[in-house]
């Protein structure tokens, strides 16, 4: 049996560079798939998609509520062809209602455990129209390792710079934020995977540089300190969403390779600046993730907010525009109050107004989101500070031993260390 897996594109965030990582919801998918079914995979971001190339089942990975309107155009083309379409991920979920109508299956939650009783099905000639499991997660050890081998690895590098392997140490999330959706696709439960197996993936992967997609890392001290002493060996340098604001967790971290961490910048807080400082002084990166249209946000108030992240000298910022994505509390909000504007799926890319904020017309936000993001690159573009970023990770590996230039002549991308050469020469 025959089955092409695809990501659908999508239109890429205005203002920001334009690079592309190797997915994390295809290869976790994969894994699962039984090892007598042949798989091909395309990024439809990197590579043309071929209708022609025969296939039992075409299965699409829909992380982006923005990559919905393609993914529903290629499952229309393969029932066409009288190809079967299973549809499944975070976007899928979110607009189950709607994918309903464009594919033969839908695949909802979890997959651990679970799909090789819907190859069968298909097998059978039984295909159910859904598979059902949100809200009834498998046991969080059953995640093992992904299926990498299905990506083009010499596809993800930008300018000659391997891009970072994603990876996930634990899912569910106990703070149920106003904007995110985490609580209603994965719970509201911490759900951390066993530390073994955590390592065991790092070990599989053959990049040195790693990005933890854990909605937050920040929930269980002891187990990050348990998870951040085991990884110390590894000599892997990792990107994660906020890390708990404990000193020694921090040490920890740090020593585990932190390269850099996305942050959220709310306001100009006493408790953001101490955040801010903490992570700088563990010679720590930071991207300021920084939400624009809150209800308490007007004009002056995002142009201080942008003052503020020049006077403490972030590293990066990443400015979005507040987006109501699906079963999220904001929506539910906003839907109550009339507030929504647009359900064109294509411009829910989070740097589009598709609400009316509270304190200015939709024109002014828009405007203010160019703001911010002119005002803070204009002494160095985001690649320009990426790059500095770079520089210091590059600086880290030299110094213990881990530096490895990418080259795409060559089919490795992590080599064996030769210990005669490994301070005079960096392949």
């Amino acid at each position: 049996m025959r089955m092409h897996l695809i990501y659908p594109k999508w239109p890429k965030l205005e203002r920001q560079t334009e690079f592309h990582l190797p997915p994390h919801g295809p290869v976790v998918f994969a894994a699962e798939v039984p090892e007598d079914v042949e798989i091909t995979f395309t990024d439809e971001n990197l590579e043309p998609l071929d209708f022609d190339a025969s296939t039992n089942l075409a299965a699409l990975s829909v992380m982006l509520t923005c990559q919905l309107p393609r993914a529903l155009a290629i499952a229309d083309r393969y029932r066409e062809l009288g190809v079967p379409v299973i549809m499944g991920g975070i976007g899928t979920m979110l607009h189950a209602e709607e994918a309903a109508r464009h594919a033969d299956s839908l695949f909802l939650g979890e997959v651990e455990g679970r799909f090789a009783a819907v190859i069968q099905d298909l097998k059978e000639n039984r295909l159910r129209p859904v598979y059902d499991y949100l809200g009834a997660p498998p046991d969080i050890s059953l995640a093992g390792t992904a299926r990498r081998g299905i990506l083009k690895r010499d596809l993800y590098n930008y300018r000659g710079v391997q891009m970072v392997d994603l990876l996930h140490a634990s899912r569910g999330c106990k703070f149920n934020c106003m904007p995110c959706c985490v609580a209603y696709l994965g719970g509201k439960s911490f759900r951390p995977r066993p530390i073994h197996k955590v390592i065991a993936e790092m070990e599989s992967i053959a990049n040195n540089r790693l990005f933890f997609v854990d909605n937050s890392l920040a929930q269980d001290r002891e187990w990050l300190k348990d998870l951040f002493t085991a990884m110390i060996p590894l000599k892997r340098k990792w990107i994660s969403h906020p890390i708990m604001y404990d000193p020694e967790i921090l040490d920890l971290a740090a020593q585990a390779g932190c390269w850099y961490v996305y942050q959220a910048v709310i306001d100009d807080s006493k408790t953001i600046r101490e955040r801010i400082r903490m992570l700088k002084d563990h010679d720590i990166g930071i991207e300021g993730t920084i939400l624009l249209g809150l209800d308490d946000h007007d004009e002056s108030y995002i142009k201080r907010m942008v003052d503020f992240l020049l006077e403490v000298e972030l590293d990066m910022a990443e400015f979005t525009i507040l987006t109501p994505f699906p079963h999220t509390p904001i929506r539910e909000m906003f839907e109550q109050q009339d507030r929504i504007l647009s359900n064109n799926w294509l411009e829910y890319t989070c740097d589009k107004v598709v609400f009316q904020p509270k304190q200015m017309p939709p024109d002014t936000l828009q405007e203010l989101f160019h703001y911010a993001w002119d005002t803070f690159y204009a002494e160095g573009g985001p690649q320009l500070r990426m790059g500095n970023l770079f520089k210091k990770v590059i600086s880290k590996e030299m110094d213990d031993g881990t530096y490895r230039r990418y080259d795409l002549k060559r089919k490795r991308a992590f080599p064996k260390k030769n210990p005669d050469t490994e301070h005079s020469r960096h392949d």
